[in-house]
């Protein structure tokens, strides 16, 4: 039996949520029954109404939120399901600039609509602790971080 140390442990467990959330998440937006679809259907009508359908735009977003999920568990694929998976993340901040009335109730406190896009930066804070792991000795200039 082959052992495994607790950080890699880790990154596993990181690997395995992050495909889970991604794949449940985009498999809800495939079949047409996810409770975000009023609210991505609600972006798209501000943004992207005039260059696709929201039809098409739900199942290409979900089919590519499932890709992410399953490249999160192949080890040799972390940097590209980390930049997939970024550009991802940042259009899920999109509401917060362009649907302000329904992600603040002022300007500090969130809606239950906010809160649950700001929770996302847990997945990049868990993403990026994934692509760490595959890149250790990478440096990018902090000092004394």
């Amino acid at each position: 039996m082959q052992k495994i140390t607790l950080s890699q442990l880790i990154i596993w467990f990181n690997r395995i949520a992050l495909a889970t959330v991604f794949c449940w998440f985009g498999f809800l937006k495939v079949i047409r029954y996810s409770p975000a679809e009023e609210l991505v259907a609600h972006l798209h009508r501000v943004t992207l109404v005039h260059v696709i359908p929201i039809e098409q735009f739900l199942l290409m977003l979900g089919l590519f939120e499932c890709l992410v999920g399953v490249l999160w568990l192949i080890p040799k694929a972390t940097r590209l399901a980390f930049c997939l998976f970024m550009l991802q993340m940042i259009t899920t901040f999109f509401p917060l600039i362009f649907l302000k009335g329904e992600t603040w109730q002022n300007s500090f406190a969130l809606t239950l609509t906010g809160q649950y896009i700001i929770k996302n930066f847990v997945l990049v804070a868990s993403a990026l602790t994934v692509l760490g792991s595959r890149f250790p000795k990478k440096t990018w200039g902090l000092q004394n971080a």
